[in-house]
């Protein structure tokens, strides 16, 4: 079970997308919590370990991430990125959308382009 932790929901993301950066997955599991739901163009999972072994997958293409931009509003954080990937030419402009309760996040969604992913 996961625990209450003291960071705002701008460091839990910081967080979040340092363990990107690092193709961190296990790390992850600090910043996520146990009934974490995202939603996506290319999908919708549930639960902490479906959720990590989901990002440990996608890390097997990412190449870096580039933070463009980080709105915060109370509990709601959307971050604006560009996805570097082995599986696209150009960055794919990204934004995520997360709700963070506790220093946990419990919501993602990510809205972006999914085309030149489809055509690989």
């Amino acid at each position: 079970m996961t625990t209450t932790t003291h960071r705002t929901p701008a460091d839990t993301m910081t967080a979040y997308f340092d363990a990107w950066q690092r193709h961190d997955a296990e790390s992850l599991r600090d910043v996520l919590a146990d009934d974490v739901v995202f939603d996506g163009p290319m999908g919708h999972v549930e639960g902490l370990e479906d959720n990590v072994a989901s990002l440990r997958g996608l890390f097997g293409i990412v190449t870096a991430v580039t933070i463009r931009h980080v709105f915060v509003d109370g509990p709601e954080v959307a971050t604006i990125y560009d996805l570097h990937t082995t599986a696209t030419e150009a960055p794919m402009l990204t934004v995520n959308w997360a709700h963070v309760v506790d220093g946990r996040v419990t919501g993602i969604r990510a809205v972006f382009d999914p085309r030149p992913l489809l055509s690989t």
